[in-house]
């Protein structure tokens, strides 16, 4: 791994994990709550590139798990990971596998009865699929990306919580609002993130340089 991957690493690790222990909203449904990570998160593929992106934010995870008494193993914990690094997977790149992961998880969530009850919300994982072929406009991107990791979170629930069909539907106004909140979080933090790295750069405060989309600066 090269040399500037391993600081971003660094810098990025401890960034997040303070942005991490700042609460933004519950997840709907239930007690755990959305942070400021999950604004954080997916950009750091796109940075540095998808394997030291992900690699980040599992020490960053997994830290934070140990820190606060949970198990690696316990669903919950993973309900909240893995989401975030498919996530990150989709922003960083246009790849056409991007377009797998909701497609699975819309195929997933119907094979189980009571998502099969509550088709309608998968329709919203439609939306990565459609953003795919957008992303050069950063709000769809983020959309798109968002979506992912509801998709693969919807899935990873539905499976392991079940809960009602009515349930499922009554969450689709909230839904759409939480997820339009939280792809504007993802852009401005890039754009953000994009000019605090760019002057670093440019004024030799970083002895390396990232992948910067310069028309974001």
């Amino acid at each position: 791994m090269k040399k500037k991957n391993i600081l971003f690493i660094a810098v990025f690790t401890i960034l997040g994990f303070i942005a991490l222990q700042i609460p933004f909203t519950n997840v709907l449904g239930s007690n755990t709550k959305f942070t400021l990570f999950d604004f954080f998160a997916p950009s750091a593929g796109a940075f540095i590139g998808t394997l030291p992106g992900i690699v980040s934010l599992l020490i960053i995870q997994v830290v934070n798990i140990f820190l606060h008494g949970g198990k690696i193993v316990e669903t919950g914990v993973l309900l909240r990971l893995f989401p975030v690094l498919f996530a990150t997977f989709y922003f960083s790149k246009k790849r056409r596998i991007n377009l797998l992961i909701p497609i699975t998880a819309i195929a997933l969530f119907n094979l189980h009865p009571i998502g099969r009850s509550a088709w309608q919300y998968s329709l919203f994982w439609l939306i990565p699929v459609a953003a795919h072929f957008f992303r050069k406009n950063l709000f769809v991107r983020s959309l798109g990306t968002t979506f992912t990791a509801h998709a693969v979170g919807g899935t990873l629930w539905v499976w392991n919580f079940g809960l009602s069909r009515e349930i499922w539907l009554a969450l689709i106004p909230q839904t759409a609002m939480e997820r339009v909140l939280f792809a504007s979080g993802i852009a401005v933090f890039y754009v953000v993130m994009t000019n605090i790295l760019g002057r670093l750069v440019k004024y030799k405060l970083l002895p390396f340089s990232f992948h910067l989309e310069k028309h974001y600066l």
